[in-house]
């Protein structure tokens, strides 16, 4: 069974990337399970408080999730043209300590997509993702891309994802991720 964890980068009740999340995860392939991690509860980086109390236990956790998983997808809003500042943060946390980046990040198969309500879906936000993937030496899956413009418009009243069209691109998206990941030497087959 291969093993993914998805991220949403909002922390909003009602948000459009966690009703994307959501539907990815009633939508993984056979022989694939994907679960939700959060980034609820992260502070704000502080050196200081990192020198003095050490990894926090949300970021503890999330860490863990990362780094037993087989692959990572990040559902990420788009805020002024780029990363969400708790999303960004909260990737800054889990690279602390650096001597940890290899466990959790390294060659770790990463898949961006995501969610907004603007015309261009989330573009730069994920093109912003790049250099930080890059950085964290994670291995940017760029076999597909899912940008979903004007989501305000494809959720029903309970903000779930109801667009059948937009639902069969994200099947697809999660299915030659994880096809991807599991096409990895060593890689968990289903």
């Amino acid at each position: 069974m291969t093993k993914l964890i998805g991220i949403s980068g909002s922390l909003r009740q009602a948000s459009f990337n966690t009703a994307l999340l959501n539907a990815a995860i009633e939508l993984a392939p056979a022989g694939c399970e994907l679960v939700a991690g959060t980034i609820r509860g992260i502070p704000l980086y502080d050196g200081d408080l990192e020198a003095s109390q050490g990894i926090p236990p949300e970021v503890a956790t999330l860490k863990d999730q990362i780094a037993q998983a087989d692959g990572l997808v990040l559902f990420t809003p788009e805020y002024n043209n780029g990363i969400p500042g708790v999303f960004k943060n909260a990737i800054d946390w889990l690279s602390r300590p650096a001597s940890d980046i290899g466990r959790v990040f390294g060659a770790k198969p990463v898949a961006v997509l995501g969610a907004s309500p603007g015309g261009f879906g989330t573009i730069l936000s994920q093109a912003a993702w790049l250099p930080v993937l890059r950085t964290l030496q994670a291995d940017f899956w760029s076999g597909g891309r899912l940008m979903v413009a004007r989501a305000n418009t494809l959720m029903d009243a309970n903000g779930r994802l109801a667009d059948e069209a937009t639902r069969a691109r994200l099947a697809a998206f999660i299915a030659d991720f994880a096809a991807y990941v599991q096409s990895r030497p060593g890689a968990a087959r289903p």
